[in-house]
């Protein structure tokens, strides 16, 4: 959420940030909202003067004016509060402020590659994909999924599921020997964690509802570890604090109806390795660490020798909350094309400001931290581009070195 005050002074900059992510923003309703929220505050603060004023004399018609305004002053306050919600609604339709090295378009048209690393394989013979690896090797069972568990369903069998345990774990292990703290979250959330990381309004469609519960389920741990610290006030010294989280994800996935419809790219439950940050209020620090967020997945995807290219988001193609975004997408041969495995954002305190998490700084004051996230892994998706690289002539797939000691074989054959 962008503060008030911030959007009355650069109300041109809000609206061309608006413009550049393809948000509509009721500008006229929102500002209209604010001015009479002003205007109720310093008729609030009149209304107490009088009162106290009043209360201090003792003539029966002084005392008579007194539980009149007494009245009126709740009457405003009543006002106010449904003003200031009304107001919140509009401010919760405002996207954050894309930084100045985030290129601008309207879609991912005009997101810049950064960086490739490794080249992709060639294979001198007729390749399978992914799908077809999964049914020969008895890895994969999308029919029993689908009938299990409906559009999108799927079942890991014997080495599938080892594999997956173990490129997760080995992507745990790595971040919390590095410093970042260890945590499995919470799926299940209660709608201020949406709000609060900037998933609603817009994405409310994306999320599966409990509605006898008043639950949701998270589609990333991001939405839980962000909220972790929500209404607190940390210490300056405290920060920056880092968490690799895991947790099992669900998204409805509304919006892709027709769009990688097969295998295990687009699913509606997955598991996934998160990285959070909660930073200081300082951008030059926590653009920092963007970057070391980025350098932490990219190290894993080397680590199992898998291609893949780093690409800087455009405004269009970023999402709402994100002042930098860089997607890493990683070669998949089955379809001779790099997909997203990781994305890597920085949120400056738009997040933070959503669920008021704030530190004190040295000199006593309070401010809003900044946030930011990555993936470190996620599975299946990950699985995609294990299995086509790493297939054989014979129709086997080997182990990725580094996941060998968990997996407990090299090779994955009948």
């Amino acid at each position: 959420m962008l503060d008030i005050n911030f959007i009355r002074q650069n109300l041109d900059i809000c609206k061309e940030a608006a413009k550049n992510k393809n948000r509509q923003v009721d500008w006229d309703e929102l500002l209209a909202a604010d001015s009479r929220r002003r205007q109720l505050i310093i008729k609030i603060e009149e209304q107490r003067a009088k009162r106290n004023k009043l209360g201090k004399l003792e003539a029966e018609e002084d005392r008579r004016k007194a539980r009149v305004l007494k009245d009126e002053l709740k009457n405003t306050e009543d006002e106010l509060r449904v003003v200031e919600e009304k107001l919140k609604t509009y401010l919760l339709t405002v996207p954050n402020i894309p930084h100045e090295s985030v290129p601008i378009g309207k879609d991912s048209s005009a997101n810049v590659v950064v960086r490739k690393w490794g080249e992709p394989k060639n294979f001198d013979f007729q390749i399978k994909d992914h799908m077809q690896l999964g049914r020969d090797l008895d890895l994969i069972d999308f029919e029993r999924g689908t009938k299990v568990a409906g559009f999108r369903g799927y079942f890991l069998k014997n080495e599938g599921a080892h594999l997956e345990l173990a490129v997760l774990w080995y992507a745990f292990q790595k971040l919390a020997n590095r410093g970042y703290t260890p945590m499995i979250a919470p799926s299940l959330v209660r709608d201020f964690t949406l709000f609060g990381n900037g998933q609603f309004p817009w994405g409310k469609d994306e999320v599966y509802n409990l509605e006898k519960d008043n639950l949701y389920l998270a589609g990333t741990a991001e939405v839980p570890i962000t909220s972790y610290y929500a209404d607190e006030i940390l210490k300056e010294e405290e920060l920056p604090k880092k968490f690799v989280a895991f947790s099992p994800c669900f998204r409805r996935e509304a919006g892709s109806y027709g769009k990688d419809t097969k295998g295990l790219y687009r699913l509606h439950q997955f598991n996934k390795v998160e990285q959070v940050v909660i930073a200081k209020n300082n951008e030059k620090e926590s653009l920092a660490i963007l970057e070391e967020l980025l350098a932490n997945a990219e190290e894993v995807l080397q680590d199992l020798e898998l291609p893949y290219r780093v690409v800087l988001m455009s405004t269009g193609d970023m999402g709402e909350p994100q002042v930098k975004k860089y997607d890493i997408e990683t070669w998949m041969p089955g379809k001779q094309a790099y997909g997203e495995t990781m994305s890597d954002s920085y949120m400056g305190d738009f997040q933070a400001r959503r669920l008021k998490i704030r530190y004190k700084t040295k000199d006593g004051k309070t401010v809003f931290c900044h946030t930011l996230n990555n993936t470190a892994i996620a599975s299946p998706r990950i699985l995609i581009a294990i299995l086509e690289n790493y297939q054989q002539k014979d129709g086997s797939v080997r182990v990725p070195t580094v996941l060998q000691p968990f997996v407990g074989k090299e090779l994955i054959k009948r």
